[in-house]
């Protein structure tokens, strides 16, 4: 009929599994309809559905795609780059490995560079299209940035470039902070500085989440920044005063203190097995966090890479400058694993700590880490031991090449 509206078929997917969890609850034999890209309901399989096409994981459990909040980069690429076609290869990267958001993580640059970088991710974070454009297949988003750096301590600064690092100063985070046009959800500080109490309010403030990290703290020191707000604990046990009986530092109160989440690198290079044990008993399945802080070399094979602008030596697992770890090639999917196999942890309590756990502390639960009617059809299906089956962004199954 002439002037008669075009009809758009709706593009309908059904996933079924034997288990469904949702970030807050267990399902049994679920069945989700997905819409165009998104969630439109959530069932139980007895009830009856329309014809149309399927995904099966009859043994598998189906839950919300990882959200990783310390990744420098990935697939070759520097998230401090922050080009469209950088962002795509490490987003494409992720999603194929069952991640589907993160936070793009800076390191310790010269001043101009660093608000550079914010600049052009907050323009990235703003307008995804310019990273999904690149890509024949959804990718994974950045849906923030977390500043690690330059607020560190010399003493415990890692790899991170000692020359830049700066004193805490609140006049410099709002430069920091208006470049990257409000989009850094968490920054990692050393409590111990000079100003950092004070900062670590401001940004509390201002909606970002301060993680302790990167510092030869004492406890008191770090109670401190804890009554002004701080939150985290920036991937627990590295870069961090070691525990002393008597002057528990730092790690003591990061592991005693109910209140705080605390990253850990679960990659069995890191944190000894013995120790991911040890801090998931203190920290437990509602503070604890899963991250990898993987660099450009994840994905790649054994190699030179760049972290930030400075050469990073990759082989059997470990990226090394100046003799020194320096990030890690891990994914996250290879940490739930290496996590269950570590602790024990039942599956729906590891699930938690990279999907609800994350998207808490940083605020961003209404964009990551659960499930539910119409939200973006972001997920995972993974076996009991964590092993990634599936990884399924904005509705559409992606190849894991």
């Amino acid at each position: 009929m002439p002037g008669a509206p075009a009809i758009i078929p709706t593009m309908r997917t059904i996933l079924t599994a034997k288990w469904l969890w949702s970030g807050t609850h267990l399902l049994e034999n679920p069945e989700i309809l997905i819409e165009d890209g998104h969630i439109a309901s959530i069932a139980s399989r007895e009830i009856a559905t329309a014809q149309v096409s399927a995904l099966d994981y009859p043994t598998a459990t189906l839950a919300p795609a990882f959200l990783d909040v310390h990744i420098h980069g990935a697939a070759g690429h520097d998230v401090m780059e922050a080009t469209p076609e950088a962002l795509s290869a490490v987003g494409g990267f992720l999603a194929t490995r069952g991640t589907g958001s993160f936070l793009a993580t800076t390191v310790t640059a010269p001043l101009e560079t660093t608000l550079r970088s914010l600049s052009s991710l907050a323009r990235l974070i703003e307008d995804p299209q310019l990273i999904q454009g690149k890509s024949s297949q959804p990718v994974a988003r950045p849906i923030g940035i977390h500043l690690e750096g330059p607020f560190l301590s010399h003493a415990k600064c890692g790899v991170q470039p000692r020359e830049y690092l700066l004193a805490p100063d609140i006049a410099l985070f709002d430069r920091l902070f208006e470049a990257a046009e409000g989009h850094i959800r968490l920054m990692t500080l050393a409590p111990e500085l000079p100003g950092a109490v004070e900062l670590t309010a401001h940004a509390t403030a201002r909606g970002v989440r301060v993680a302790v990290g990167h510092s030869n703290a004492t406890a008191a020191e770090t109670l401190a920044a804890i009554a002004a707000g701080a939150t985290s604990a920036t991937h627990t046990f590295n870069a961090m005063r070691p525990l002393d009986h008597r002057e528990p530092g730092i790690l003591g109160i990061v592991l005693s203190n109910d209140s705080l989440y605390a990253e850990l690198i679960c990659d069995g290079v890191h944190t000894a097995p013995e120790l991911v044990k040890l801090w998931y008993r203190a920290k437990g399945p509602n503070r604890a966090i899963l991250v990898t802080d993987a660099m450009s070399a994840a994905g790649m094979p054994d190699g030179e890479y760049q972290l930030g602008g400075f050469a990073v030596q990759v082989a059997h697992g470990r990226a090394m400058a100046r003799g020194v770890l320096a990030g890690s090639v891990l994914t996250l999917e290879r940490a739930l694993m290496n996590f269950i196999a570590f602790t024990g942890a039942p599956l729906e309590e590891a699930l938690r700590l990279l999907t609800t756990n994350p998207a808490t502390m940083t605020g961003l639960g209404g964009l990551a880490g659960s499930l539910a009617v119409g939200q973006p059809a972001n997920l995972v299906a993974v076996d009991a031991e964590g092993k990634l089956v599936a990884s399924i962004q904005n509705g559409q199954l992606i190849n894991n090449g």
